[in-house]
């Protein structure tokens, strides 16, 4: 058996895949073209995307505890866990049921680990999302960016959960 030096995820026999994302990538150019374009973000998140996230809550083990404009036009969202014990793999497809709330047509997700300056603050799990219509749509091109954070509680599962099944 060959020797494994990157592991993708525990057990991985492997070490590499068995094909590229070619077919895939017109699509994501097409949303990063988009978002290049100036004045593509629409403005007032607050009031466009604030209930969708509000009614969503309702229904996730999330609180909002606190929302607002960035000077980037971002809508920057603190969500914090109300469920029981908090894993980076149920709160990372919590955060995606949220997004389904008030995602457009076309969709970024990049999800981050932000380290805390202060070691009694733990760890924020950081979602950059991206989302809008890209012409092909009943309305005009237009996107919103939203920054979402999520505070990890002491007891959740640190560097575990990053995997699919977690």
């Amino acid at each position: 058996m060959p020797v494994v030096v990157d592991l993708r995820w525990d057990g991985d026999e492997r070490g590499e895949g068995v094909a590229d994302a070619t077919s895939f990538t017109d699509g994501a150019v097409e949303l990063i073209d988009a978002m290049r374009l100036l004045e593509w973000v629409a403005e007032e998140p607050e009031l466009h995307l604030l209930p969708h996230i509000e009614r969503a809550c309702k229904t996730l083990p999330f609180e909002v505890d606190g929302a607002a404009v960035a000077p980037d036009g971002a809508f920057d969202l603190r969500l914090r866990w109300t469920g029981q014990e908090q894993a980076v793999g149920q709160t990372r497809a919590a955060v995606f049921a949220l997004v389904g709330s008030f995602a457009e047509v076309s969709t970024y997700v990049r999800q981050r680990r932000i380290a805390a300056g202060d070691a009694r603050e733990g760890e924020t799990l950081l979602f950059e999302v991206v989302t809008g219509i890209l012409g092909d749509g009943v309305f005009s091109p237009h996107g919103h960016t939203v920054r979402i954070s999520v505070p990890l509680s002491p007891t959740s599962d640190g560097d575990g959960g990053d995997q699919c099944d977690a």
